[in-house]
């Protein structure tokens, strides 16, 4: 499948911010089942921007922004070629090693609640255990947009039963962690059959099987990958894979609007995230 994407990032300051900071990995990741045909990053000061490739295997460009501009706009686009693997990205050549993905932090411990969910679907199959643990999420949550926030625990989103892509991708994370699995976020975009569910820009899990590789979960939906996914990156928790993260030195407030746009080639109907 061919698919076009669009992902504009707009900050609003109330007044011209005196430094900014941004590290971008907007650059799709380069694994089994997706051939990035061409993409394009856009943001002031990318011409200068230091890149380097990070340990987790995500491009990294670090751009210093105006300090004369009440307004930064960050816009990737492109299209990338996919098929359909069952989810599977394989050996991906991160310098990182497996083991550094059983790392426990505040956002994936695991509360009993979640450890009595893991204990129910240990199997001595990985994968049977990784698909189960997939569909119990799925049972014990209901999918609310706007329920949580950035920083919400996998911990307090499983006790209210509720949350969005990041937090089931966070529970799952917590619960293979625990039982010794190693598992990371994957942020990416994805294209819904109907035009519904999930937004275009999403989130969702990879754990480390034995002969595989690492293989994806997406909770949210009760899935592995598709070849309607596009994968962007990947690392230990939503923060560390977040697609922009930066720091600035401003007075009053930031406002963020962002737009993903979605849609197979050839297809007019398109899947838009606010």
């Amino acid at each position: 499948m061919r698919i076009s994407i669009s992902h504009v990032s707009e900050y609003t300051y109330d007044g011209p911010a005196a430094a900014t900071l941004q590290a971008l990995r907007l650059h799709p990741a380069p694994v089994m089942g997706q051939n990035v045909l061409y993409w394009t990053v856009n943001a002031p000061g990318i011409a200068s921007a230091a890149s380097y490739t990070d340990g987790f295997g995500n491009r990294v460009e670090l751009v210093v922004g105006p300090s004369d501009s009440s307004t930064v706009v960050v816009t990737a686009h492109g299209e990338v070629e996919t098929e359909n693997n069952g989810g599977v990205s394989g050996w991906t050549g991160e310098a990182v090693a497996p083991g550094a993905f059983l790392r426990v932090n505040l956002v994936t411990n695991a509360s009993p609640d979640i450890v009595a969910m893991a204990e129910a679907v240990r199997d001595p199959d990985r994968l049977a255990t990784l698909h189960d643990l997939m569909a119990a999420i799925g049972a014990n949550m209901a999918y609310l947009a706007h329920s949580t926030d950035a920083r919400t625990t996998a911990t307090a989103a499983f006790a209210a039963k509720r949350g969005v892509c990041q937090d089931y991708a966070h529970i799952f994370i917590a619960a293979a962690r625990y039982l010794e699995i190693p598992a990371r976020y994957v942020t990416g975009y994805m294209l819904m059959e109907d035009g519904s569910g999930s937004p275009a820009h999403h989130a969702w899990a990879e754990a480390m099987v034995d002969h595989i590789g690492w293989v994806g979960f997406d909770a949210t939906n009760d899935m592995c990958p598709t070849d309607r996914y596009v994968r962007l990156g990947s690392a230990l928790d939503a923060a560390s894979a977040a697609p922009i993260r930066g720091v600035r030195r401003l007075l009053g407030q930031e406002k963020l609007s962002v737009q993903v746009s979605v849609r197979e080639v050839g297809q007019s109907q398109s899947q838009t995230q606010q």
